[in-house]
């Protein structure tokens, strides 16, 4: 009986519908796992097919294509280690998410998914039918149990797998990120290990996939439930662990350690990687956006700038009469300290075009948002036009605040594929500013070190500048305000009386919430973007377009 065993931990990043690219990385890994004398190489959870899939994994062609590539995969990895490998199975007319062990040219063993998450951005119960709770499977005379991603948030399938022998428990996931999640992994993992006593492999994956990213952050726990490995977030790496035997049973020795960076930084790689990856895994190479000189434009060019490099970032002034000096200087600043391309696009005369054109329609009546928002829209127009041109994937630039109560021009300014600050608030964006002023991580970067966002644009009154004298606190409530409301109505889904009591004003409360009732058809046809928090817009949180219903408390 052996009394050793090296587990390769390959913590990578799949691609949604690309089987013989992942099937490769995950080839890739078992020939590193060889290379390291393992005895099993592991993988995260639907790796083959990527995550999540949504209902692209119902499509019969598709999930048999998957099962191939698998069965492939078994024997061109049949003179080596085991590996563990996730992907779709069908079993009778069920579909299921199943965990794969390959050995020796076959599957040797398949475990099915029990626990079925469907909350937040989770639809499993739609594609899914529950695997039955089986026991383990054994690798070198090593018997691991795998609770597939959330059977290890219950507790009674760890225990079964430990009543039926397992010594190693294996979890593979495909967990996204959101604010502050690893300290909840960590809590529901250590209550696992306290309860079986046995150590426990968390093994995610990386990645950015539409609105989600998975950040990685794979750790190993002992029965003490401390980890004595943890590895990096957002980074495609694989690590080697040895077990021990011990009198006690299977031990983890200390291995690959990276401390985890504070949550600040985690948000900024969390957009950073989303853009990366959904430029990467949708073909397009260069962005463009338009640079208002404001500090929500600013921040979007430098994360732009960072994910794909600033050569491959153009930024486009689109100045009216109403547009300030300042502004003209700011985003200039910022272009210029990006090193991105930077255009110059008025557009008085196309917008005198426009004014001429529905002058017979709109005689006698008072100018009024209409106008304001042909600005916004012209703007939009001129920046898909350029998209067209040049094959540049136009980004929007509105924050959380902005999209959840509507301030934003549809067919203009939310004119786009892609928003990577539509999970900040807007008092987060400005934090978000001042640490990325202060901080440069070159590894992940691609943009230059310091002050990228000018002071001026960080703290000048924010606006929208398409009427003389405007500021956002003429609409809106001022920021802090707003956010601490939209925190409780959105975030907390609390009540009207439950934000008064918090010390805010019912009349802001009630205009903030009509705000965000009656947008909701706007954020149904808003730009995708990276899920930071609980109760993102889009699969988080969803709520009819047509609603008559208002919190009268």
């Amino acid at each position: 009986m052996a009394d050793r065993f090296r587990l390769t931990l390959a913590q990578l990043n799949p691609t949604v519908g690309d089987l013989s690219g992942n099937a490769a990385k995950a080839r890739a890994a078992w020939e590193e796992a060889k290379t390291a004398g393992a005895d099993l190489v592991a993988l995260p959870e639907m790796f083959i097919t990527g995550y999540q899939t949504q209902d692209l994994v119902m499509k019969p062609v598709f999930h048999q294509a998957a099962i191939a590539e698998i069965e492939a995969l078994a024997v061109a990895c049949a003179d080596g280690p085991a590996m563990g490998i996730g992907g779709p199975w069908v079993e009778g007319r069920g579909l299921y998410n199943a965990y794969y062990i390959l050995h020796g040219g076959t599957v040797t063993a398949r475990v099915l998914k029990h626990h079925l998450p469907n909350e937040t951005v989770f639809d499993e119960e739609r594609l899914f039918e529950h695997g039955d709770v089986t026991g383990p499977f054994v690798v070198n005379g090593v018997r691991i149990g795998a609770p597939i991603c959330e059977d290890a948030w219950h507790e009674d399938v760890c225990e079964t797998l430990a009543e039926t022998g397992a010594e190693i428990l294996l979890v593979p996931n495909g967990s996204p990120y959101y604010r502050n999640k690893f300290e909840t992994r960590l809590n529901h993992m250590v209550a696992r290990v306290v309860e079986t006593g046995l150590p426990l492999v968390y093994l995610n994956m990386v990645g950015g996939q539409d609105d989600q990213v998975f950040d990685g952050g794979t750790f190993v726990l002992n029965p003490h439930g401390k980890p004595v490995v943890q590895l990096p977030v957002f980074d495609a790496v694989i690590s080697h662990v040895d077990f021990a035997r011990t009198e006690d049973g299977w031990r983890a020795e200390d291995g690959d350690f990276t401390a985890h960076p504070d949550a600040m930084e985690q948000d900024y790689r969390c957009v950073v990687e989303a853009l990366r990856d959904y430029m990467g895994k949708t073909g397009f190479k260069k962005v463009l956006l338009g640079l208002s000189g404001g500090i929500d434009s600013a921040i979007v060019a430098t994360i732009a700038a960072d994910a794909i490099g600033p050569d491959n970032v153009r930024c486009v002034m689109l100045p009216s009469e109403y547009t300030s000096q300042a502004s003209l200087d700011d985003a200039e600043a910022v272009a210029k300290a990006l090193g991105c391309r930077y255009d110059y696009v008025p557009i008085k005369e196309g917008r005198a075009a426009i004014t001429e054109t529905l002058a017979p329609l709109f005689e006698g009546t008072t100018p009024d948002t209409t106008e304001e928002n042909i600005q916004s829209r012209l703007r939009g127009l001129l920046l898909m036009a350029l998209s067209n041109k040049f094959g540049e994937m136009l980004l929007t630039t509105g924050n959380k605040s902005e999209v959840a109560v509507g301030y934003a021009t549809i067919y203009g300014d939310m004119s786009g594929g892609y928003n990577p600050i539509k999970d900040l608030y807007k008092t987060r964006v400005f934090d978000i500013c001042r640490w990325r002023n202060a901080h440069h991580r070159p590894e992940w970067m691609m943009a230059p070190a310091g002050e990228m966002i000018p002071a001026n644009v960080i703290t000048k009154p924010p606006s929208a500048e398409l009427r003389d004298d405007q500021k956002d606190s003429d609409s809106l409530p001022d920021y802090p305000v707003l956010d601490g409301i939209l925190d409780m109505l959105v975030d907390r889904e609390a009540s009207v009386q439950d934000c008064i009591a918090a010390g805010y004003t019912r009349e802001d409360v009630k205009r903030v919430e009509h705000l965000l009732y009656i947008s909701e058809y706007k954020r149904f046809q808003s730009a995708p973007g990276p899920r930071l928090s609980k109760r993102s817009f889009w699969l988080d949180r969803r709520y009819p377009i047509a609603n008559r219903w208002r919190d009268n408390g």
